[in-house]
């Protein structure tokens, strides 16, 4: 099978290689400008870097569309007329409902579709390590093929060594990425910005020391070292996100709230949405001690205080309110979407952790500055995405990431090696 991948940036690189080393015949185009450092890039890799789209499609079996999902439609338009009948074509956006437009409305009659989204961050390390890409995940959705064409994607997706997912449809797939990706980015997201708007590290802070606390800080940094059109694209174009962020929003804001007035309802509500997660989550915890110990980047000097934990609590409660099961979605759940969702579980397994939590958030006046600031990031991450605006959601994400440039990679090795105890 030929196959031709339109759109060399990381994913298309890291596809085009992937099938390469499984024996493979594999060409690629980007756009024009860059063609010359892509011939240089992929020189010795067996990969044939061709004129355009169209010239990929011409030739390729299976035709993979790498390109931001806010681009999606006007490569398709202009490319997608060119797949030969009997074809397949896939596309690796985070968001396919505009992807799935597309495809039905510019690919010919007789062109198979079947959509392919990888869980997770492609890196030439996972090429090497096979232990790595078994515990990663990619989502597989037959959208519109026989059984022919879709085992000779499974094959070739399952052939890459990562755990594949077979989705029912793109909506299925759209609704889960909104709970695991959109709203999962925002709450760190918002935290960042909080601290970046306060102006502190919260290692540095005694209320950001150690436990939970070190995970919601390496997944914070995880998150940042990305790319904004990336996270502002499954956000944004992402049809389903836009309720689940709201509720979120929401319930950072009446929780905040409740917190300073009304304790009986305050704790009232904390206790549903602690009935809530153990229901759902039934015995199993999702973290243990082990996993989480050790200090992170925090100063071990710092003698550690008590915090709200606003950010897993408001979670639960949205997820409580809108009556979604986090723990379903875990079939679909990226690293940071693991870890966040432990870490809600962490919290409401631990009587102590959350009894102490909520007393700090009715009694402790010297944590109510760090979750103002908190709502007040989440409220402008919150609007930026329900207003639909691409350019403000890169800027704030810009702005935040060069607040924590200097620790970016430190907080990502960091983070990979809470991964690799969470997999042990």
């Amino acid at each position: 099978m030929h196959i031709g991948i339109i759109g060399l940036g990381d994913v298309g690189k890291f596809c085009a290689r992937a099938f390469v080393k499984q024996g493979y015949r594999v060409c690629g185009c980007d756009l024009p400008e860059k063609r010359y450092q892509l011939e240089r890039d992929m020189d010795g890799t067996g990969v044939h870097i061709l004129d355009d789209g169209n010239a990929v499609a011409k030739v390729s079996d299976l035709t993979i569309y790498a390109v931001p999902a806010e681009e999606i439609g006007s490569v398709v338009e202009q490319y997608g007329p060119s797949a030969r009948k009997g074809t397949i074509v896939s596309g690796q956006t985070s968001v396919k409902t505009p992807e799935i437009d597309a495809f039905d409305r510019y690919l010919p009659n007789g062109v198979s579709v079947v959509p392919t989204h990888f869980l997770f961050k492609p890196t030439a390390v996972l090429l090497t390590d096979k232990e790595k890409m078994r515990r990663k995940k990619t989502a597989v959705i037959n959208h519109r093929s026989d059984d022919i064409a879709y085992r000779e994607v499974l094959e070739a997706f399952g052939g890459l060594g990562s755990n594949i997912v077979e989705i029912p449809d793109h909506i299925t797939h759209d609704k889960i990425m909104a709970d695991t990706q959109a709203v999962t980015h925002v709450g760190y997201e918002s935290m960042g910005t909080a601290w970046k708007n306060a102006g502190t590290y919260p290692w540095e802070s005694p209320h950001y020391k150690g436990g939970i606390d070190n995970v919601k800080i390496l997944m914070c940094l995880r998150v940042l070292l990305g790319k904004s059109h990336v996270y502002g694209g499954l956000a944004i174009l992402n049809p389903f996100a836009m309720e689940q962020v709201a509720q979120y929003a929401r319930s950072v804001s009446e929780l905040f709230e409740l917190a300073g007035r009304d304790e009986s309802a305050f704790r009232e509500r904390v206790e549903r949405n602690r009935d809530f997660i153990l229901k759902k989550g039934g015995t199993r915890a999702l973290l243990r001690d082990d996993m989480i110990e050790g200090n992170g980047l925090a100063n071990q000097t710092v003698h550690m205080k008590p915090n709200t934990h606003l950010n897993p609590m408001a979670m639960a409660d949205a997820w409580c309110v809108l009556n979604i099961n986090p723990y379903e979605n875990l079939a679909c759940g990226t690293d940071p979407y693991t870890l966040r969702l432990g870490v809600v579980d962490y919290l409401y397994r631990h009587g102590g952790l959350l009894e102490e939590s909520v007393h700090t958030a009715l009694h402790d006046n010297g944590i109510r500055g760090d979750d103002t600031a908190f709502c007040d990031a989440v409220s402008e991450w919150a609007s930026i995405i329900l207003d639909r605006d691409m350019e403000r959601y890169k800027a704030l994400f810009d702005k935040t990431k060069a607040f924590f440039a200097d620790r970016l990679e430190e907080g990502f090795r960091e983070s990979e090696k809470l991964i690799e105890r969470l997999a042990a």
